[in-house]
């Protein structure tokens, strides 16, 4: 007979919460077995299925996301049109995932850049930080050159 554990040692072992147990068990993600006096009682792959809703929440997946596309043991049971489906929608979500990224990546750049023209403020590395600021104003609006000549200092208010 397999090993089954209560939602204490559950929670323990993931350190998950019981509550946040007791929601997946409602939203239908992760739905453990019941003992005839209505407990639950987690299998080995049922405790997989939790590590993959953790990891899957680590990478920015919804809930519903979750539940909707993945039915991590079961599959063995998954048909090729449906892997495909999971396929392009894991296409999508690497490529959203690029795009938070490459914006990331440009607010570190300007953060990095504004940093630098503070400690060694001079006009020299004000222009910097304008060319920066611009450079990564254009990027997000998707349109043609600004053009103004002050940097930060050159602000009139």
């Amino acid at each position: 007979m397999e090993k089954t554990y209560s939602i204490q040692e559950v929670s323990q072992l993931l350190q998950l919460p019981k509550d946040t147990l007791r929601y997946y068990d409602r939203m239908g993600i992760v739905s453990p077995s019941r003992k005839e006096n209505r407990y639950r009682r987690y299998t080995k792959n049922d405790l997989i299925d939790l590590m993959n809703v953790q990891i899957m929440q680590y990478a920015d997946f919804a809930l519903e996301e979750i539940k909707g596309k993945f039915q991590f043991h079961r599959m063995e049971h998954i048909s090729p049109a449906d892997c495909q489906e999971v396929a392009s929608f894991l296409d999508a979500k690497n490529a959203e995932t690029r795009q938070k990224i490459e914006h990331l990546e440009k607010i570190s750049q300007l953060l990095h850049t504004a940093a630098e023209t503070l400690r060694d403020f001079n006009p020299e590395s004000d222009q910097r930080l304008a060319e920066t600021v611009r450079e990564i104003y254009q990027s997000i609006r998707g349109k043609g050159p600004v053009h103004f000549e002050e940097g930060c200092n050159g602000h009139q208010d």
